[in-house]
């Protein structure tokens, strides 16, 4: 991405109403993964470390970045675990993940199945991929130039991607819904004006607004908490899992028919119980 919007995005992550309210919606999607305690998770494009801190209440975090000043400000977090490293060629040996966060970041990958193979290799089996990324081409905007996306998806053209990469889908949902109207009205609107610069999205809401504007995501991670997918939403995440040989990849999304319950957890003798999760629908 440029470097307005890269700067943007580490002076937001803490209090920006999106990235709280993204935060929000991840715990709410981890509360039914099955996670080992003390297992290592990657958050593969960390940014500035953010995520980092969440992903350390289920194990012990490790990130990686392209930008060097990603990876400085992750590692003024507190992570030193934190390499500069592309997505696509990442200095891991396989199968040391237990889970793997990829967000908002694969759509800055010229070849997302590469992206995708690299990310199964170094999950272990039976561990999982959380990955997020902007929806709908029709939404293709001066923004996404800046941001230097290659694409947007819809759900088929993301699972398909994944299951050509190896993974079994368990979830998926859109997400950041309530403002999708808006947002799409005034992303079509500007999409041909010559205005249009190269400031952030981020900068076009005031800090003030950010508590109001998160509200609708606080629903989102309720629903989504009690097992629940939502239909339509300015971002798509999924949930992935490195299944063993033999996964019938006929029958993707096992998880969507289930999706009634909720994410149950569960109580262990060797770690705290807001640590361990079992993953109701799958």
């Amino acid at each position: 991405m440029v470097d307005s919007e890269l700067s943007a995005m580490l002076a937001g992550d803490e209090h920006h109403w999106w990235y709280r309210g993204r935060r929000r919606v991840l715990r709410a999607v981890l509360a039914g993964v099955a996670l080992e305690c003390g297992t290592e998770l990657l958050d593969a494009g960390c940014g500035s470390g953010r995520m980092l801190d969440e992903l350390a209440a289920y194990g012990r975090p490790v990130g990686v970045d392209i930008s060097p000043d990603a990876v400085a400000a992750a590692r003024a977090r507190g992570h030193r675990d934190v390499a500069l490293a592309a997505v696509e060629e990442l200095p891991f040996a396989g199968a040391r993940f237990g889970l793997v966060t990829c967000l908002d970041v694969l759509e800055h990958t010229p070849d997302d199945r590469r992206t995708l193979r690299e990310l199964r290799r170094v999950t272990r089996p039976g561990g999982h991929l959380l990955v997020t990324v902007p929806a709908y081409p029709l939404l293709w905007s001066r923004q996404d130039e800046v941001n230097r996306h290659y694409r947007r998806y819809q759900r088929r053209t993301l699972l398909a991607a994944a299951v050509a990469a190896g993974w079994a889908p368990v979830h998926t949902t859109y997400f950041n819904t309530l403002l999708l109207a808006p947002a799409a009205v005034v992303r079509l609107a500007t999409r041909h004006t010559a205005a249009s610069t190269d400031r952030s999205d981020l900068d076009r809401t005031p800090r003030s607004l950010d508590t109001v504007l998160e509200m609708p995501m606080r629903v989102e991670a309720t629903l989504l908490r009690h097992g629940l997918r939502l239909p339509a939403g300015l971002s798509l995440l999924a949930l992935l899992r490195n299944e063993a040989p033999g996964w019938n990849a006929a029958a993707p999304d096992q998880c969507a028919r289930s999706s009634s319950r909720a994410a149950v957890p569960i109580h262990s003798s060797s770690c705290s119980a807001q640590n361990a999760r079992v993953c109701a629908p799958g």
